[in-house]
C-alpha cells in the first residue's frame, strides 16, 4: 500500500471550455484495500502530495496505524493535484486555465474509475480543503463527512490579493521559488508565533537575526523539491476556490445535503480568517442540523493544522470513531 498509481482520463473539459486530450492523475492509498472499508479522502496543501502516511508522509500524525484516521479501519485515498510534480506528473504552462473546481471534477472521476462513488469522508487543510468544498458542491450526497481545514468555501479579496502579489514575484524574481516561499511563509505564520520562535536572537557568528536564517531556509528548502510551474498553478488555484459561487449557491447546497460539516478553523489565521468560517456556519446552520464549527486556538497562523496535532486529533476523533464506520 502507499505505492503511486496512476489514471489517465481522457477528453477532460475545463470550466473555461478549453479540452484536454488527457490528464495523468497519479494516486497513492494506505490502509485497507479498496472495497473492503469505508473510503476517506485526504487532499493535499499548496506545496504537499499524495505521500500522507508512511514514514514519510506529510500527515503521518494523523493517518496511520492506531492513528485518528486508521488505516486499519479505512481507505485512504489521496490524489495528487495534475501539475503539483510529484514523481515529475504532467505540467501546464497556461496555469490559469485551472480551477478548483476542474480539480474537484478530476478527483471525482479518479474516484469512480476505482469505483468509489461514495465517500466517508473528505478532508483536507487549506487548498485541499478547498478542493473539499468543490467537491461537495458537485454532489451534495456522496460524502458522509465534509471536513476542510483552515480554507473557506469562497476565496476572499484578502486571498485574493495575496495569490497577486505571489504570482508577480514568481513571475517577475531572479529567484522567484525562493523568493515568494519567504513571502509565504510571514503568510502562514503570525508576528506572536515568530516572536515566540527566535525573540530576536541572532546567530552565533551575530552576522543576522535567527528568523533571517529560518526564512531563507524555507525558501531554499522549497526551491530544491518543488518546480517553479508547479508553484504558480498551486498558487492560482486558491484565488479560484468558490470563483464561480454565490451564496446562493452555499445555501442551495445545504438544502440538498444530507453530509455532516465540520468546518474547523485557527483563531489566529489570517491567511483564511476564522471570521469567514464562523459566518459560513451560521449561513449553513439556517438550512441544515449539520453544520458544525471547530477551532484550533494557536499562536501559529494558518500553519498550526500542520503544528497543533493534539488540538486536531480531539476534534477529528469522534468523526471516526468505530460505531460511524456502520
Amino acid at each position: 500500500m502507499g505505492n503511486l498509481s496512476k489514471i489517465k482520463l481522457s477528453g477532460f473539459r475545463l470550466q473555461n471550455g478549453k479540452q484536454l486530450e488527457e490528464v495523468k492523475l497519479t494516486y497513492q492509498i494506505f490502509g485497507l484495500s479498496l472495497g473492503s472499508a469505508p473510503v476517506v479522502l485526504v487532499n493535499h496543501a499548496l506545496t504537499g502530495n499524495s505521500n500522507v502516511s508512511g514514514a514519510e508522509g506529510w500527515w503521518k500524525s494523523l493517518v496511520g496505524p492506531q492513528q485518528v484516521i486508521d488505516t486499519n479501519s479505512y481507505t485512504v485515498v489521496a490524489f495528487n493535484i495534475p501539475g503539483n510534480g510529484f514523481d515529475d506528473n504532467d505540467f501546464f504552462e497556461n496555469y490559469k486555465d485551472f480551477t478548483t473546481q476542474d480539480i474537484a471534477l478530476l478527483f471525482w472521476k479518479g474516484l469512480e474509475s476505482l469505483n468509489v462513488n461514495e465517500l466517508y469522508a473528505a478532508i483536507g487543510g487549506s487548498l485541499g480543503g478547498g478542493i473539499v468544498w468543490e467537491m461537495t458542491f458537485l454532489k451534495p450526497t456522496s460524502i458522509r463527512y465534509v471536513i476542510p481545514i483552515a480554507t473557506n468555501w469562497k476565496a476572499t479579496d484578502w486571498l485574493i490579493a495575496n495569490v497577486l502579489v505571489q504570482d508577480t514575484i514568481l513571475n517577475n524574481s531572479a529567484n522567484p521559488i525562493h523568493d515568494a516561499r519567504l513571502h509565504a511563509m510571514l503568510l502562514y505564520r503570525t508576528p506572536q508565533s515568530l516572536l515566540a520562535k527566535f525573540n530576536l536572537e541572532k546567530n552565533d557568528q551575530q552576522q543576522n537575526y535567527k528568523v533571517e536564517s529560518w526564512l531563507l531556509h524555507h525558501g531554499k528548502k522549497l526551491e530544491d523539491r518543488f518546480g517553479l510551474l508547479a508553484y504558480k498553478l498551486m498558487n492560482h488555484l486558491l484565488k479560484t476556490i468558490g470563483q464561480n459561487k454565490t451564496q446562493s449557491d452555499l445555501i442551495a447546497y445545504a438544502q440538498q445535503t444530507n453530509a455532516k460539516i465540520h468546518q474547523i478553523a485557527i483563531n489566529s489565521d489570517y491567511f483564511f480568517t476564522p471570521d469567514e468560517n464562523v459566518k459560513t456556519h451560521y449561513i449553513l446552520k439556517e438550512y441544515t442540523k449539520n453544520s458544525n464549527y471547530h477551532q484550533i486556538n494557536s499562536i501559529h497562523g494558518h500553519d498550526a493544522f500542520l503544528i497543533e496535532y493534539e488540538q486536531l486529533e480531539d476534534i477529528l476523533k469522534p468523526l471516526f470513531v468505530t460505531h460511524n464506520k456502520k
